[in-house]
């Protein structure tokens, strides 16, 4: 197991980012995961993890820039030291409706990894729970993404898989192999949390993770990223997070 990360994304709405940074690393994290928000001023934020020591392995990046500013992506990445790329969302807007579109979009992330893969860099999807509702014809988006993507890699978020009503053992047995990744989140018990959309700290919520992290080791998984979407306290959620870690 490698020590733990932490998705930034979580933080954004308590600035400042070196305060942020510096509670992480107090709270015994080792490393973070970039997104939009912290790729504004690259040196700001790289002068951030070199006081704090923490360090940035993986980043999300939009299919916008992925695919239309490619020397950008590297720039960043350059400079804040990620080596893991994850494309982590599709506007309701942009998603595909039929099979045919998401075999379509599996491509385009098909043809990312032939431009960011030669240039040393794991890239993957990033699942939300959208990928698991089935379709009209009953097919599974994130199978599609799979099956007609398979040189990506997957950052898979376990939590979303489970409120997309899927299994997440399952889908660990049947693509465990392309797992590079995972966000560490935990879902509330029903009526609790409401403020905060339902998502719980880590170990405070229904998710097995004692069980979930067993199952990982069986998986090439090598970041595990805690993540909340909308904390309404976000030194709480970091600190019991990692508490609840040294349980597992």
């Amino acid at each position: 197991m490698t020590d733990y990360s932490f998705q930034l994304y979580s933080a954004r709405e308590f600035p400042p980012l070196d305060g942020t940074l510096r509670m992480l690393a107090d709270a015994g994290y080792s490393q973070v995961e970039g997104y939009g928000g912290v790729y504004e001023d690259t040196a700001a934020t790289r002068a951030a993890l070199d006081a704090t020591g923490l360090t940035m392995p993986s980043g999300h990046f939009s299919i916008d820039m992925l695919e239309n500013d490619e020397e950008k992506v590297c720039a960043i990445a350059e400079a804040l030291g990620i080596s893991h790329i994850y494309c982590p969302y599709l506007d309701a807007a942009e998603r595909p409706s039929d099979a045919a579109g998401w075999v379509a979009f599996a491509k385009r992330l098909e043809a990312l990894q032939e431009r960011y893969g030669p240039k040393g860099f794991t890239f993957g999807w990033h699942n939300h729970d959208f990928e698991f509702v089935p379709l009209a014809d009953g097919a599974i988006p994130m199978k599609l993404i799979l099956d007609n993507a398979p040189s990506i890699s997957w950052e898979a978020d376990i939590a979303w898989i489970v409120r997309g009503g899927a299994d997440p053992l399952e889908w660990m047995k049947a693509y465990g192999d392309r797992l590079t990744a995972v966000h560490v989140k935990d879902i509330a018990p029903d009526g609790q949390c409401a403020d905060e959309d339902g998502w719980a700290d880590v170990g405070q919520g229904t998710m097995d993770w004692k069980g979930l992290i067993a199952a990982l080791q069986a998986t090439p998984t090598r970041l595990f990223v805690m993540e909340h979407d909308k904390p309404s306290d976000a030194i709480r959620f970091a600190r019991r997070s990692i508490e609840a870690s040294k349980s597992w």
